[in-house]
């Protein structure tokens, strides 16, 4: 199969987000699901919580059905914030829920906002980790908590792409690899500490019958992600 053309993730997700649900479509993105949701607390009454990169409002839907009383999603692509607008539509109940277009490395948030940070599957479209953390780190209250995950660095070892068709032609969006020394590197700098690091693995039910895929991926990490608590 040839290489299909690798696009800014802006690019890509303009060309996506037509048809990109908010929810977990794929079995990557379903192991990544359960480690996230397995770390996030049960019950969010009372809580302010920051979706960082919420795409079609996934994680925003999650953390509602948890009883949030503040959230708020944002994301650089005006194209996926109005699929999100359309899918938490009816949804927010009486929550405080609110779409805001801005980068992660510059959320427009004001200092300590959040009691909770989410940031699924956004992290490897930087470039620089660190900067992407601190900004997390600073919209988060002291003691709070931020929960972040990203396609596994081994998959872009074995040479997996992050990719999707769009009017019959196949995209791959931009990846960058992060690997875990530079998490702990950058987490050691910003006064993040990390508690848990999971690297979930594909549940061979995930996988729709008579799918092409690496066989690799069911012996193999596809995800890796983190529980950070920002110290006082």
């Amino acid at each position: 199969m040839s290489r299909p053309p690798i696009l800014d993730p802006l690019e890509a997700y303009a060309l996506w987000a037509p048809h990109y649900p908010a929810h977990a479509h794929n079995p990557v993105m379903q192991a990544e699901q359960r480690a996230m949701l397995g770390l996030m607390p049960g019950d969010l009454d009372g809580y302010s919580v920051l979706d960082a990169g919420c795409g079609s409002g996934r994680y925003v839907l999650h953390a509602l059905h948890r009883g949030a009383t503040r959230v708020t999603g944002v994301d650089a692509s005006s194209a996926m914030l109005d699929r999100a607008s359309e899918e938490l539509a009816g949804a927010q109940g009486h929550a405080t829920v609110e779409l805001v277009q801005g980068d992660v490395t510059h959320l427009p948030m004001p200092n300590a906002w959040a009691d909770l940070t989410l940031s699924g599957l956004v992290l490897g479209h930087l470039d620089n980790l660190e900067s992407a953390l601190a900004e997390l780190r600073r919209v988060t209250r002291p003691g709070g908590l931020l929960l972040c995950s990203d396609v596994h660095p081994v998959g872009h070892a074995l040479g997996w792409l992050r990719d999707f068709r769009s009017g019959g032609q196949r995209y791959a969006v931009r990846h960058t690899t992060h690997l875990y020394s530079h998490w702990h590197a950058a987490c050691a700098a910003l006064g993040l500490e990390i508690e848990h690091v999971l690297e979930p693995m594909l549940d061979p039910a995930d996988i729709p019958k008579g799918a092409h895929f690496d066989p690799l991926a069911l012996e193999v990490p596809v995800a890796i992600v983190f529980q950070l608590r920002r110290t006082p």
